[in-house]
């Protein structure tokens, strides 16, 4: 898979990130100057530290919690039960296929959940259900890019890269909503990143996560 050079010009800049303790532990909110291009769960900031600094270890790091401030409490709202969209600015890179697999997710409303299988028919590729497993494993931006709610065909929860009980609690947290019409959303903003650009540029995603749980169906 051929790397996009100007997209990995991006990853050489300044990344500004923040860290706060939230519902699942601790959550980290990464930025270029165009959106958003990390968001982590993990139980302490040393280790979402080092995973960002294994994914951007060509650019600037700053931790700087005023400059994502209202990014971040909008996140926490959202994990709080309080507001069932989002609709951030993202600045990440994927593969067409993954960009197919991304946007299906995000037409799962809130308080629902669809199958791997499902998802890859919804993409048009029924037999890729592996292909879809891993592009939920390698999604950048936890939450709004809600790859939580996608389950095995027989209801069992699957892999989760932020981890099984993260995903548990989210997916119960939705159901108990009173709101669940919501889809989570997203959109390229900035400039250089208009939303025409998705699934074109074939790129190589952020991320080092890998599909868990055995066989998806």
């Amino acid at each position: 898979m051929k790397t996009d050079q100007r997209s990995d010009q991006r990853w050489q800049a300044c990344i500004r990130y923040a860290i706060v303790r939230c519902a699942l532990d601790r959550l980290l909110v990464a930025a270029t100057d165009k959106g958003i291009c990390r968001i982590g769960l993990a139980d302490s900031a040393a280790a979402l530290e080092r995973e960002l600094g294994r994914e951007f270890h060509s650019a600037d790091l700053h931790r700087d919690s005023a400059k994502l401030d209202a990014w971040v409490r909008t996140i926490v709202r959202h994990l709080d039960g309080k507001q069932p969209g989002l609709d951030l600015p993202l600045d990440i890179r994927g593969t067409t296929f993954q960009w197919r697999v991304w946007k299906a997710l995000q037409a799962i409303p809130y308080g629902q959940t669809r199958s791997y299988s499902e998802i890859a028919k919804a993409v048009g590729i029924p037999k890729a259900v592996r292909a879809v497993a891993r592009a939920c494993a390698t999604n950048p931006v936890a939450l709004v890019i809600p790859c939580h709610r996608v389950v095995r065909k027989n209801g069992r929860l699957g892999g989760y890269r932020w981890g099984i009980p993260r995903k548990r609690s989210l997916l119960d947290k939705e159901k108990r909503a009173p709101n669940k019409t919501v889809a989570a959303g997203f959109s390229l903003r900035g400039k250089g990143a208009p939303v025409s650009r998705v699934g074109r540029d074939a790129a190589v995603v952020c991320g080092n996560g890998a599909a868990t749980g055995g066989r998806f169906r």
